[in-house]
């Protein structure tokens, strides 16, 4: 019997494959958008979960509370010795920095430098207790030596090519930021790509005394370090609560107490809002997001199955009346249903396999150091069948259990007379299910106009300053850069048209604040400033406005003069700019005097209001060459601007970046998260034109009698659109109801985290009904259409 089911399965299905080429469509559609993000979940989800000793390991972070509380994820330098000398329950702790745009070179053997490379996010320093922690598979070498002496680095499989072209690099050497010379001691495996520690080298952390002051080692105050700690078995984290405590109160002077916090994070919970891809409640958001797209494909299925249901009702009829009983014909349409599934789950893994390359580069677009191959591969892993297996169950029993249900209770006597009623089918939950796609639907149109809308609106918020245009060339922080050998050297080059050197520019993501008093007061003001190290083009070049004052004074070569902004002045409770031109100001350890107020402009990104900003004249600290050329200058001379450096400072790697390049990444994840929901937005609505059709289809077949009888009674064709019309009017307006205080409140949520925002207003909750009209008449006009200017006999002689 088994064997006759599959083969009347398989006939039944291909003399009915157009209908059943868009029912697996739609079930692969839904399937595969829920399984890429699933299977990005399922990475995310994994990050650091290979680490040994779990259980018991932790993360120390700090929140600095001025006036504002500003989370962290550094602790102080001294913190993981002191706890790890202290406290016996500690069994290990290990301190981490990691570095950020540090040169490191290959010596040729003839006094250059056979390679350069700028490196950042994939280096640290570190000690041998980071093996202590975490996963490590090595090589060559040996974990409790070969970080234990200064001067020393661990490379990964990958990185030893990349700098030697060879694995076997022990002994080997290379350079650090044109300052010391450093020894392969040890090679590891390559780091795996979800895991926050993506360390491709790893220098000795006793390395950092002889790049920098002997006190900095001992700094409580500052947050250059992070700190990892091991637990003995049976300790529990309260108990390093405690210590964390203990040690703040005897080591930070009683005056900054409660300006620090130490926190304890598991490092089993990396994804939270200091680490990780995306924070749980984001990922979990997006959990549900699949299932609601991998839902709406059931329901799509289950109306169109339903709407085939007439069609098949004599079939039913025939089966019943030779003796087939219910449990016989439930078991023929579920073998039925479990064809099309595994069909429809076949095409859905090939397009999630198709979409994969997409996604992966989309994360890495998002972070460059993370370099992740998600791939259909993954749901074989244990931990992705726990999930997957029960996805297709589900999918199954939800697609097919319901139709068949619903074939195999025809009435034999109507169904062979060919009189089922309207209520075949279940016309109520078929409704019920429309609704919900409407309302899923609808929703997504909500969330998109929105994102869409503040996405404009950031575009056109005047930034107050020039950046269109402008070339931005990085220059080296461990050397003393050759400012007007650079600056001759360049301005040599045709179609430039003027230069200036700072820390950042106007607006910067790096926007630590800084404390500072002012005037005769001797303690620091209740509120912070941004500061930018900057000379004296700086104004002209970015086109910032003077409101008070005057620019710095190009003799000033110790940075004593400083300009600030109006808003500083206004949280200084002062009317007017001038009063503060002259006053001493007290930032960065030196007394310095402002001499000029700017007009505000934004500091950072549009999450923040207009900030406090303090800009000083401070040459030696700036890190940044600012070049801007003139409108007729259509491509710029990159290889120009990199001869003179070569010529200038030959030792030190080039690195340029555009300012305007700069300034789009602060929208970066508004435009990520656009090009997310505008997909899913498209899924779902295709998925409602699916379920649109699968209604008009059963609506037709179920009102037939009524439409025969209406058309010999007169009835235009206009009347008879109306019939259907009106029935998906009231079904789209029942789930707008319901949609639209839902897409308010979320977006509403959604947009309290910009200071510069629109409002969600009745125009656009108007727009996305409007529009959804637009989709559902397109849908179903044509169908509908069909129906109504049929012959009437036709209806009347088959009822």
């Amino acid at each position: 019997m088994l064997a006759h089911f599959l083969s009347f399965a398989w006939r039944r299905i291909w003399r009915e494959k157009q209908v059943n080429a868009i029912r697996v469509a739609n079930l692969s559609i839904g399937l595969a958008s829920g399984l890429v993000i699933f299977l990005v979940v399922n990475y995310m989800m994994t990050f650091d979960r290979y680490h040994p000793h779990m259980d018991r390991s932790y993360w120390v972070v700090t929140d600095v509370h001025r006036e504002s509380t500003m989370q962290t994820d550094a602790a102080p330098r001294p913190l993981a010795d002191v706890l790890r000398r202290t406290y016996p329950f500690v069994e290990s702790a290990v301190r981490m920095e990691t570095i950020f745009g540090r040169m490191i070179s290959i010596p040729n053997g003839k006094g250059g430098w056979a390679k350069k490379f700028n490196e950042a996010r994939n280096m640290c320093f570190t000690e041998p207790q980071y093996f202590d922690l975490f996963g490590v598979e090595w090589v060559n070498g040996n974990p409790k030596t070969s970080l234990s002496s200064p001067n020393t680095i661990v490379l990964s499989e990958r990185y030893a090519e990349k700098y030697f072209n060879t694995t076997a690099a022990v002994g080997k050497t290379l350079r650090f930021d044109n300052r010391v010379d450093l020894t392969v001691t040890g090679i590891i495996k390559n780091p795996p790509t979800n895991t926050q520690m993506r360390y491709d080298a790893l220098i000795s952390y006793a390395t950092i005394p002889g790049l920098e002051s002997q006190a900095g080692m001992q700094d409580w105050l500052g947050l250059q370090s992070m700190c990892f700690v091991l637990l003995r078995d049976g300790s529990k984290a309260d108990q390093l609560l405690g210590a964390l405590w203990a040690v703040k109160k005897k080591h930070l002077p009683k005056a900054e107490l409660s300006h620090f916090s130490y926190h304890v994070l598991p490092l089993a919970e990396l994804n939270h809002q200091r680490s990780g891809m995306a924070p749980r409640i984001v990922l979990y958001s997006l959990i549900a997001v699949g299932l609601l797209l991998v839902g709406a494909s059931c329901i799509n299925y289950i109306n169109l199955a339903t709407a085939q249901a007439l069609q098949r009702s004599r079939e039913v009829g025939v089966r019943k009346v030779v003796g087939s009983n219910r449990f016989q014909l439930l078991k023929q349409f579920m073998i039925e249903t479990g064809l099309l599934t595994l069909l429809s789950v076949v095409v859905a893994l090939v397009l999630t396999q198709l979409a994969m390359p997409l996604v992966n580069q989309t994360l890495n677009d998002q972070d460059e150091t993370l370099k992740p191959s998600i791939g259909i591969l993954d749901l074989v892993e244990p931990g992705a069948l726990l999930w997957f297996l029960p996805l297709l169950i589900c999918v199954t029993v939800l697609s097919g259990f319901y139709p068949a249900m619903v074939l195999s209770g025809f009435n034999p006597a109507k169904a062979l007379a060919g009189r089922l009623g309207r209520g075949a089918g279940g016309l109520n939950i078929r409704r019920t299910l429309i609704t919900g796609q409407f309302l899923l639907t609808q929703l997504f149109l909500i969330v998109v106009l929105v994102i869409t809308a503040q996405l404009r609106h950031m575009q056109k918020l005047d930034w107050g300053f020039r950046h269109e245009g402008m070339h931005a060339v990085w220059l080296p922080q461990q050397a003393p850069a050759q400012y007007e050998r650079l600056k001759n050297g360049w301005q040599g080059i045709p179609g430039l048209e003027s230069i200036t050197f700072a820390s950042d520019p106007p607006a910067s993501p790096y926007n630590r604040p800084a404390s500072f008093s002012y005037h005769t007061a001797s303690e620091p003001e209740p509120f912070e400033t941004r500061v930018r190290a900057v000379d004296e083009k700086y104004l002209e070049v970015f086109r910032l406005t003077l409101v008070a004052g005057r620019n710095f004074d190009a003799t000033d070569t110790t940075g004593q003069q400083v300009l600030v902004n109006e808003i500083l002045v206004k949280r200084l409770g002062l009317s007017s700019p001038a009063q503060v031109v002259g006053k001493r100001m007290r930032i960065k350890h030196a007394d310095r005097t402002i001499v000029g107020v700017v007009k505000d402009f934004r500091s950072g990104d549009l999450h923040s209001p207009v900030v406090p900003v303090t800009l000083i004249h401070d040459l030696k600290h700036t890190s940044m060459a600012v070049l801007t050329f003139t409108s007729a200058q259509q491509n710029l001379p990159e290889s120009a601007l990199q001869s003179v450096w070569e010529q200038v400072m030959p030792d030190q790697l080039y690195k340029s970046s555009s300012i305007d390049g700069l300034m789009k990444s602060f929208s970066d994840m508004e435009n990520l998260l656009a090009g997310f929901v505008q997909i899913f937005a498209c899924i779902a609505i295709a998925m409602n034109c699916l379920g649109l059709y699968g209604l008009v289809t059963f609506m037709a077949e179920t009102r037939a009698k009524e439409i025969g009888i209406r058309r010999i009674l007169g009835a235009r064709t206009a009347q008879m659109l109306w019939i259907f019309g009106k029935e998906f009017s009231k079904l789209m307006a029942i789930g707008f109801l319901f949609a639209a205080p839902l897409g308010w409140w979320l977006t509403s949520g959604w947009l309290q985290q910009y200071a510069h925002r629109i409002q969600v207003n009745g125009w656009l909750l108007l727009a996305t009904i409007a529009l959804m009209a637009v989709i559902t008449t397109a849908t179903i006009l044509g169908h509908a259409l069909k129906a109504a200017v049929a012959n009437p006999v036709r209806y009347l002689r088959t009822q």
